[in-house]
């Protein structure tokens, strides 16, 4: 599981829209060969970036390299299901990364592009959003 090792402010607001609807940073591939376009918004939580990470490393049978270019560091807070209206802000319960369309989520390089492209494939049936395999 991904989460900060130390945040400035333990707790933040959630931020609302911007007339940015699409990511102008990272949306270049940087390390490999092939790479996971995000093609929809969401917040990505650590939890499905790890499922994402473990089911490539699993079609690859740990050859070739992956780099995972997102980090959740946007705490999200939960009260208690069965707590009453009232009491302040919740405890910080998971962290996410907001994802925009465009975003590079995941590289992978030394491996064959069938190879690359399938398991990249089988990775964004965990992610919450439309993805798509790009090559450089």
């Amino acid at each position: 599981m991904l989460i900060p090792k130390k945040v400035k402010h333990r707790k933040w607001q959630k931020g609302r829209s911007r007339k940015r609807k699409v990511e102008t940073r990272g949306t270049e591939l940087s390390y490999g060969q092939f790479g996971l376009k995000a093609m929809g918004s969401s917040w990505l939580t650590s939890r499905q970036i790890e499922a994402g990470r473990k089911t490539i490393t699993n079609f690859l049978k740990r050859s070739g390299r992956l780099w995972i270019r997102v980090f959740p560091d946007k705490p999200i807070t939960l009260q208690a299901p069965e707590k009453t209206l009232g009491g302040g802000k919740g405890s910080v319960d998971h962290y996410v990364f907001p994802v925009k369309p465009g975003r590079i989520i995941y590289e992978i390089d030394g491996v064959a592009a069938e190879t690359a492209k399938e398991a990249l494939h089988r990775a964004s049936f965990k992610l919450p959003f439309k993805c798509k395999v790009v090559t450089k």
